[in-house]
C-alpha cells in the first residue's frame, strides 16, 4: 500500500473528506490526517479487489465508510459495511478488509 503524508496543515479549515484522497486504479492509497501519541486518523481509498490482509492491532480502531462498500472480517466474522456505516475493530482481534466495490474509509485509532 502506498502511503501519503499530509502535505498541508488542515487545522481550523472546513474540508470535504472525499476530496482529500483519490482512487488509484489497482491499488490502495492512504493519507494521515492526525498522528500523535493519543491516536491517529487516516483516510484510505481502495480500488475494487484491494484490501488489507488479516492482522491485529494493539488498540481499538473505528472504521467509517465514506464511499462504496467493504467486506471487513473480524475474528472470522464477515461484515458488509457500506457508505455512512461504521464498525469498531477490537484491539488484539484479527481483522482484514477487502473492497467489494472500491471504497474510501476513515480509520480512527485511539491509543490512550
Amino acid at each position: 500500500m502506498e502511503g501519503k503524508a499530509m502535505s498541508e496543515n488542515l487545522s481550523g479549515q472546513v474540508v470535504g473528506l472525499l476530496n482529500l484522497l483519490a482512487y488509484q486504479s489497482g491499488s490502495s492509497v492512504s493519507r494521515t490526517l492526525i498522528d500523535n501519541p493519543a491516536g491517529t486518523v487516516t483516510l484510505f481509498a481502495f480500488d475494487r479487489g484491494q484490501g488489507l490482509s488479516e492482522h491485529t492491532a494493539p488498540f481499538d480502531a473505528l472504521v467509517y465508510i465514506l464511499d462504496g462498500e467493504a467486506e471487513i472480517t473480524i475474528s472470522g466474522k464477515r461484515l458488509l459495511v457500506k457508505k455512512e456505516e461504521m464498525v469498531i475493530m477490537p484491539a488484539k482481534e484479527p481483522h482484514a478488509l477487502k473492497a467489494i466495490n472500491r471504497f474510501k474509509m476513515m480509520l480512527v485509532m485511539v491509543k490512550s
